[in-house]
Parts: C-alpha cells; sequence; structure tokens
C-alpha cells in the first residue's frame, strides 16, 4: 500500500493493484486521477462516508474514508 501526503487534513493511501494502474496509464490519465484524489482530500464537501465513487471526464477511483485516511481501492480510465 502507498501513502501519499495531499493536505495536512488528510493522507491518502493506494492499495497495490490501484498503485499499479495509476502509474500504467497515460500522464493525462494519470494527471486527472491526481486530481479528483487531490480534490477528495483538500475538500471535505467532495468526500462521501462509506464505499464511495469519484469521477473526471475520462478517470474514476473508488474509495473509503477511515478518519483521516482517503483509502484509495480502485482506478481505472475509459481511455
Amino acid at each position: 500500500m502507498g501513502t501519499l501526503l495531499v493536505s495536512r487534513e488528510m493522507k491518502v493511501e493506494l492499495i497495490e493493484p490501484a498503485a499499479n494502474v495509476l502509474f500504467d496509464v497515460p500522464d493525462d490519465m494519470h494527471e486527472q486521477i491526481i486530481t479528483l484524489i487531490t480534490a477528495l482530500a483538500t475538500d471535505p464537501k467532495a468526500r462521501v462516508p462509506g464505499l464511495a465513487a469519484a469521477f473526471g471526464d475520462w478517470c474514476w477511483l473508488v474509495y473509503t474514508i477511515r478518519g483521516d485516511v482517503i483509502e484509495v481501492l480502485d482506478v481505472g480510465c475509459a481511455r
């Protein structure tokens, strides 16, 4: 599991399969996924309790929140 420190309030952990996908996608898709993660970490209104998903133009991620940790369970892209 990889940990990213995106904001002071929240830590982000990516389980290994999600981290592997994140680094196998093209740069513009990678940037879109990082933008989704950053939005979740920095904007409390963007977070949904329990199992949830966030969507960009071409990419998505599935996450859950445990205290001050956003755990990214899966990421993907439609292109």
